[in-house]
Formats: C-alpha cells, sequence, structure tokens
C-alpha cells in the first residue's frame, strides 16, 4: 500500500475490507505514513482519544508535527493524577493546539458514589467496572459520536488480550473503524521515538509507572512485573480493562473513502 496514493471518490468498500486494507499496508510503514494512509483511507471524522500516556505522545507528536487532519480528545475521569494534568498543559504549550475534554456525566458520578463510595471501586470487579462505565465508557461514546475512525495507543505487548488485536478492524458496537497504529512497536521502541523527537511525556514513568490512568486505580509496577499490572492491582484477574477496548465484531454499515 502507498500512503500517500489518493484514494478516489469512487471507491467505496465496506468496512472490514478498508481495515483489511490498512492492515496489509501498515507493517511496512512508518508512524506517521501510517497515520496519514488512515486519514486519507477513511472519509469522516478521524480521532485519537488520549490519556496522555508515552503511547498517546507519540502519536500526538506523529499528527500534529504532520498538521493532520485527526481530532485529538481525552476522556477526563475527575481522577487522573497532577502529573497528567501537568502535561497536558505542557503539550498543549509545545504544540499550541487545544486538546478536546469529555467528563463524565454529573448526575451519574453522584449516583455511583453515593451507592458505592468515594473509592467504592475496590470492593469488587462489577463495581470498578460500574465506576469506569461511568468515568470513561460513557464519555468516549460522546467523544466518538459520528466518527468514522478511532485511534488508540494500544500495543501487542501490553497484554495477552492486546496480543490478538489487529492493526485496523471494525469496532461493531460503535460503528467505526478502530486502529491501532503502535501495535506492533516495543516499549523501547516508543521511549526511543519520545526521546528523539523531545515529545513531553509524563515524569510517573520515570517513577515505574509503565501504565497510568487514574490515581487511585494505579500504581508503578515492580520489576519482572507485566506492564498493566499496576492497573487495578488488587483484581485478581488476568484481562484487566476498563470496557474502552472491546473485541470488535463486523457490522455491515459501509465507509466511505474519499
Amino acid at each position: 500500500m502507498n500512503a500517500h496514493a489518493p484514494i478516489s471518490a469512487s471507491d467505496v468498500a465496506p468496512p472490514n475490507a478498508i481495515a483489511q486494507r490498512l492492515t496489509s499496508g501498515f507493517r511496512d510503514l512508518d508512524l506517521v505514513n501510517r497515520l496519514a494512509g488512515a486519514r486519507r483511507a477513511i472519509a469522516g471524522r478521524l480521532v485519537l482519544t488520549t490519556s496522555f500516556g508515552l503511547e498517546d505522545q507519540a502519536i500526538t507528536h506523529a499528527i500534529l508535527s504532520q498538521n493532520l487532519a485527526i481530532d485529538i480528545v481525552t476522556l477526563d475521569t475527575g481522577r487522573l493524577f497532577p502529573q497528567t494534568y501537568a502535561l497536558w498543559s505542557e503539550t498543549e504549550a509545545r504544540y499550541g493546539r487545544r486538546i478536546r475534554a469529555f467528563y463524565p456525566e454529573r448526575l451519574s458520578v453522584e449516583a455511583f458514589v453515593a451507592q458505592h463510595g468515594i473509592d467504592g471501586f475496590r470492593a469488587s470487579i462489577a463495581a470498578r467496572q460500574a465506576c469506569c462505565a461511568v468515568r470513561k465508557v460513557e464519555p468516549l461514546g460522546r467523544a466518538l459520536d459520528g466518527a468514522s475512525g478511532w485511534i488508540t495507543g494500544v500495543r501487542a505487548e501490553q497484554s495477552s488480550e492486546r496480543a490478538i488485536t489487529p492493526y485496523a478492524s471494525v469496532d461493531a458496537a460503535r460503528g467505526l473503524i478502530k486502529l491501532n497504529p503502535l501495535l506492533d512497536w516495543t516499549r523501547e521502541h516508543v521511549a526511543a521515538f519520545v526521546h528523539e523527537h523531545g515529545v513531553p511525556y509524563n515524569t510517573l514513568h520515570d517513577e515505574g509507572f509503565l501504565s497510568i490512568g487514574c490515581a487511585p486505580c494505579t500504581r508503578a509496577v515492580k520489576p519482572g512485573e507485566p506492564e498493566r499490572a499496576g492497573r487495578w492491582w488488587w483484581e485478581q484477574e488476568d484481562k484487566k480493562e476498563c470496557g474502552l477496548h472491546s473485541r470488535p465484531r463486523p457490522i455491515p454499515e459501509t465507509v466511505v473513502a474519499s
């Protein structure tokens, strides 16, 4: 796949076909050309959701340094680390662009805290997932409303579940194409990219926080632990996700390439 080849208006394909075409071409492209190729292949709004982790900062740099027509948004759960907010501000200052925030619905947060307590998400996996649903999944739905493509910082080596994720796939629940342009990158590759380009990053990474989410749900990773061991560490199960990254399934709608 030539990342710079234009796609004609007559090139109408089902989303699965577009996802497969992107997946087959991504392997031989660098990050910028993966993003540029996705921007050309998918008509309509393309969105990166950033949590300001190392991966998202690398993608943000690639988008903004090349002025790609891709929206960058974040989900402010209300429980983020002070260092994350500081990086948010630093990133906007560095690139001269606002990163739009989506917040949880006030009534839903109030109802959850009233029922479970301020840190009631530790009581059970179901309670934690309910908190994630209120603070992250529902705002994500609004952030992606009307989007044709969703870009994430998911990497295969982050977990066994993510290891079987494709570069591009159809997210049936949200009706769009989901893209993972860093899927085959190692953490060392991401860190080297960030260092090489002087990309701002969360100082918590220097303190052993490999995966950074909400402050009460994240701890530093101990030597020898997997990357996501610091997320919801009190839960005794291998698959620990907040609900943002569900497995994709085919949908009948078409996405028209421009």
